[in-house]
């Protein structure tokens, strides 16, 4: 256990503060929605109940939407990009694919050893793969949102929406901006802090006695 802990200590403590404020989220959100179900003269609902509503499943997947979206990107664009004297950038001075130059051996996954499309895949399986979750999630989070927005149109004598129409409404938009420039902005900032400000011990600075032009951890 105490090997295990070790190895496995930032996966495990990142899923558990993961699900710890996932759980407070839901239950805040269960009692936003039933004060404003009050507000309103309908009836409350249960815990149950509300993890399969509009509310909760638009306010989740309007977040890890952006979250994925930042990820994918910020894999790709440091791909070609680089900021120099950076901890999360690639050195300027080094070819771009310096790293990825080792030779194969029997230890080399599987599909880097394969020849065509699928070392190709494999090669940007990173950015494929949040890519794809961030679609998922922002699709998730049109249907939580129309199911939301139809609720609200309804209770003010208006009529519901499908989640194709929602995704063309400003409303949809607003809620999904909002969440990705503050994303990239937090992106950047790190990108920009690391060049000047370190962390002893984490992977993500410089050692701390490496000049500002130092580039790359």
């Amino acid at each position: 256990m105490r090997k295990l802990l070790r190895d496995q200590g930032l996966t495990i403590v990142m899923l558990g503060l993961f699900l710890l404020f996932l759980s407070a989220q839901a239950v805040t959100g269960h009692r936003v929605y039933n004060a404003d179900q009050q507000a309103h003269q309908e009836p409350t609902i249960a815990f149950s109940a509300y993890l399969r509503t509009g509310h909760f499943v638009e306010a989740t997947f309007e977040n890890w939407e952006s979250e994925f979206l930042q990820m994918g990107a910020y894999v790709l664009l440091t791909a070609f990009l680089v900021q120099r004297g950076s901890a999360e950038s690639r050195d300027p001075d080094q070819g771009r694919e310096s790293e990825d130059d080792e030779p194969l051996t029997v230890d080399s996954p599987w599909a880097a050893r394969q020849p065509g499309a699928t070392r190709f895949v494999y090669e940007n399986s990173l950015a494929i793969a949040l890519f794809a979750i961030f679609i998922v999630c922002f699709l998730l989070h049109a249907w939580g949102g129309a199911i939301e927005y139809s609720e609200e149109q309804v209770a003010h004598g208006g009529s519901a929406v499908s989640t194709f129409a929602f995704m063309r409404s400003s409303q949809f938009w607003f809620q999904s901006f909002q969440n990705w420039q503050s994303e990239f902005l937090a992106v950047g900032m790190l990108v920009i802090l690391s060049i000047f400000l370190r962390q002893r011990g984490s992977p993500e600075s410089k050692p701390v006695n490496a000049p500002h032009s130092s580039t790359g951890a």
